[in-house]
């Protein structure tokens, strides 16, 4: 038995190594996503008027962008502004009615300076680009998807990745029980030979290193099946054991790309008719985003105060879902209820970014991101180092056998 897993971890391991190692690498630089990208992109988050000027309100500014860009329809528009800080939107194409297909801006996301409403910067998030503007979407991307196309409406690049997780879970228990060969020399999978260096530094960096960060790991590994194979997977999964709320969005066929489900109601009919239900049910965190799915005709409203947007502690902002058209509230996502099921896929995402705890998980986070691109490329050099004692000990036996035929 122990052979057999050791040829699935050996196998596993190569087979995830350079996907996790870049993985971890872009892990640990994401954590830092929003600090990284505004220090690099100035032009994208401070605005030129300042902070002295009243700004203008964001649903205003939405409107004035869409009636001077037909070509586009804003998708996500954060409710707060920032004193000194451009308003950054994020837009969808619209359909091109000569053609029948999508508009082609070239940009997704575009800053705008909230007391003047002039464009001070425009990009197109998650473009293969290692400029300054698209460096951080570019590695936030490739984190999860390697920037592999998608086809036929079919996500390859994040089914990839799935895949790759499942592998890493089921390798992090055999890898465990690998790490413990007999109960008496259990502290040996604990312990570093800092002193000799060399190989058994590195088999101690790849075994007690993981040994240490176990639990962290599979919590990674397992996050990662619900962030790229949610619905696929994990949802299937996780409702075996405990009931689960239907998900507004996977309850619905999303149209095609080119014809998007224009809503009838406005956003700030939407706006309203969100703080409604809201008040009523007791909530006193003001709306601070709004988003619209075209291809699922949902809004969706988000409540948390000024500057909580990414959700840090806990997990995570309240949403409440409006159909575009009817008004009605399609659904609710709000953490910390329901069922066992549900509370437990609430947590993936908080759990794998850290921001359940905060920013000490985030810290974290970025560390274990390191961690793993080390026991990638350490669990490589070990097999290298074994695959070229083999093929010595081969290249010998010819000569070896000719002496003693000798």
């Amino acid at each position: 038995m122990r052979a057999a897993f050791g040829i699935f971890h050996r196998w596993a391991g190569l087979f995830a190594a350079l996907f996790l190692f870049v993985s971890g690498l872009t892990g640990a630089v994401i954590s830092w996503d929003h600090e990284l990208d505004e220090w690099l992109n100035p032009v994208l988050f401070d605005a030129k008027s300042g902070a002295t000027q009243s700004p203008i309100p964001p649903l205003e500014l939405a409107r004035r962008v869409e009636a001077s860009e037909p070509r586009v329809r804003v998708n996500y528009l954060p409710l707060f502004i920032e004193p000194g800080h451009t308003l950054s939107m994020s837009v969808d194409a619209r359909v091109n009615p000569a053609t029948g297909q999508l508009f082609e801006p070239g940009f997704n996301q575009m800053a705008l300076d909230p007391a003047t409403g002039l464009v001070q910067g425009t990009r197109e998030w998650g473009a293969i680009s290692l400029s300054r503007e698209n460096l951080l979407p570019f590695l936030y991307k490739l984190h999860y998807s390697l920037h592999i196309p998608d086809r036929w409406d079919i996500e390859f690049g994040m089914w990839l990745m799935g895949l790759v997780a499942i592998v890493w879970t089921l390798d992090c228990f055999i890898a465990l029980w690998l790490s413990f060969p007999s109960r008496k020399s259990w502290r040996k999978s604990f312990a570093f030979r800092w002193r000799q260096g060399g190989h058994k530094l590195n088999f101690d960096l790849h075994r007690s290193g993981g040994v240490w960060v176990w639990a962290l790991l599979l919590i990674l590994a397992t996050t990662s099946i619900s962030m790229n194979l949610g619905d696929q997977i994990m949802r299937p999964v996780v409702s075996f054991f405990s009931p689960l709320t239907p998900n507004v969005f996977s309850t619905r066929t999303a149209a095609p790309l080119n014809q998007p489900i224009e809503p009838s109601i406005t956003r700030e009919r939407a706006i309203a008719l969100a703080q409604s239900d809201a008040t009523s049910r007791g909530w006193t965190a003001p709306p601070g985003g709004i988003f619209y799915s075209a291809r699922h005709g949902i809004y969706g409203v988000g409540f948390f105060e000024p500057g909580q947007d990414h959700g840090d502690g806990g997990l995570g902002n309240p949403w409440l879902y409006i159909d575009g058209r009817t008004g009605a509230l399609a659904g609710t996502n709000i953490p910390g209820t329901g069922s066992a099921g549900d509370i437990f896929l609430q947590a993936q995402f908080p759990l794998h970014s850290g921001r359940i705890l905060g920013l000490p998980g985030r810290i974290m986070i970025s560390l274990m991101g390191l961690g793993v691109a080390m026991l990638s490329a350490t669990g490589v050099i070990i097999w290298m180092r074994k695959r070229r004692a083999q093929m010595r000990a081969a290249s010998l036996q010819p000569a070896r056998s000719a002496a003693v035929a000798a």
